[in-house]
């Protein structure tokens, strides 16, 4: 039955609420950590009289977090952070099911993009959660009126982290955020094996091609890259390395990639994918000596990644949607270039995004930090920092408990030997 509550919202399609709702309860099947996290929210209300604006994927996951911070007394307000990775039917379903104010729906242009960041920050939040730093941007450029009311916030991208990085070190950042991305349970796990299956998953949805035996580009070997290209050479492909970071390309050399510059790797690539945070690492010079029928796709956040400005401009014909999520740039001398998911983030422009067992270890981190902050925000200064340790392994103990593993205690023993420094060889 649809909530009654009054709410702020713009979607697509509110008939699409009981579908959605559907799609929300499978993916809380796959999420038992966030489920009892829900459940003692439900009880101790962490977030009474606490507004929380967020800026998120909005899709069945997020839509489990958004439930357990509601349940756990918080106002909340939900925009997309990418045009292409709303799930309307999960946008739907959290206005009118679950009485949550959202803005997004798919396909949304980059004024309506900003129009629905801006929504979101009109409840005046006093927590923001960031996937790639445009919430906390907006804060600090044409909103400052609401930063006194920050108390601090979340942030769960590579990208994202980049960026408040760099504002740490300018000064100009006004309030603390946690790098939620950093965290084991993140990033070893969300960002390596989600990001490998769902870029798999993508790419086959809409190119359906064969990966075996193919010469597969990964531009990046960070934790997602490293999951790309796992993924991709568990499924018969000769992977190819690209790096600037020459600690990364020596360990991508030593699990057996080829590692080359990006130039030679785009001579002889059938597939592409970019995972790095980085602009225009797939360009001109790249384009004009890639195979005819060379596919590309950007598992990274933002879409500057491929300049797909230069294709737009120098193709001599555009097949936009030849198939799903796939446009066709024929240049000058007849090479055909094939487009996933128009350079944006392809495992959520073109696929589902994550699997809902993975993401369940990310929101948990994004909800118990979130707890964590309202109690200490006032003792943090601005600037960027680190999830507690507690956190991270309390989550990675939770979800081992939900696969019905046990691990090891330490003895007393052990702990004292751990502790001392006097006990010899």
């Amino acid at each position: 039955m649809s909530v009654e509550t009054e709410v702020s919202h713009d979607i697509a399609n509110a008939a699409l609420a009981a579908e959605g709702k559907k799609r929300i309860e499978w993916a809380e099947r796959n999420m038992p950590v966030l489920a009892q996290i829900k459940d003692r929210f439900e009880i101790e209300k962490p977030f009474t009289g606490i507004r929380i604006a967020a800026c998120m994927h909005v899709t069945t996951e997020t839509a489990n977090l958004m439930r357990a911070l509601k349940a756990g007394g918080a106002e909340l307000a939900l925009c997309a952070s990418n045009p292409l990775s709303t799930q309307n039917d999960t946008a739907a379903a959290l206005v009118h099911e679950y009485g949550i104010n959202v803005f997004a729906h798919n396909g949304i242009d980059r004024d309506g993009y900003y129009r629905h960041l801006n929504a979101a920050l009109d409840i005046k939040p006093n927590l923001v959660f960031d996937d790639g730093c445009d919430l906390v941007n907006t804060l600090h450029t044409t909103r400052t009126e609401l930063i006194e009311g920050i108390l601090g916030g979340c942030e769960e991208t590579t990208t994202g982290v980049i960026r408040l990085s760099q504002m740490t070190k300018d000064g100009a950042l006004k309030f603390p955020m946690i790098a939620v991305n950093d965290t084991d349970t993140k990033h070893m796990f969300d960002n390596r094996f989600g990001t490998g299956q769902s870029t798999m998953d993508a790419i086959f949805r809409a190119t359906n091609g064969l990966i075996a035996g193919s010469t597969f580009v990964v531009c990046g070997f960070g934790y997602c890259g490293k999951g790309v290209a796992e993924r991709a050479r568990g499924m018969g492909a000769n992977v190819v390395v690209t790096e600037i970071d020459p600690t990364k390309a020596l360990d991508a050399l030593m699990q057996g990639y080829r590692v080359m510059d990006s130039l030679e790797a785009a001579k002889i690539g059938d597939f592409f994918v970019t995972v790095t945070g980085n602009r225009d690492v797939l360009r001109a010079e790249h384009f004009a000596v890639m195979k005819d029928g060379a596919i590309f796709a950007n598992s990274g956040h933002f879409d500057i990644e491929i300049d797909v400005a230069w294709l737009e401009k120098n193709a001599q014909v555009k097949n936009r949607r030849i198939r799903h999520q796939t446009d066709e740039y024929v240049l000058v001398d007849g090479r055909h270039l094939l487009l996933l998911a128009e350079g944006r983030l392809v495992n959520l422009g073109a696929a589902e995004g994550h699997p809902a067992s993975v993401m369940d270890m990310s929101f948990s981190d994004q909800a118990l930090t979130a707890e964590w902050l309202v109690k200490t925000a006032a003792s943090l200064v601005p600037g960027l920092h680190e999830v507690p340790t507690e956190i991270d392994k309390e989550v990675a103990r939770l979800k081992l408990a939900s696969m019905g593993i046990t691990i090891d205690t330490l003895t007393p023993a052990q702990v004292l030997y751990l502790n001392s420094w006097d006990h010899g060889s």
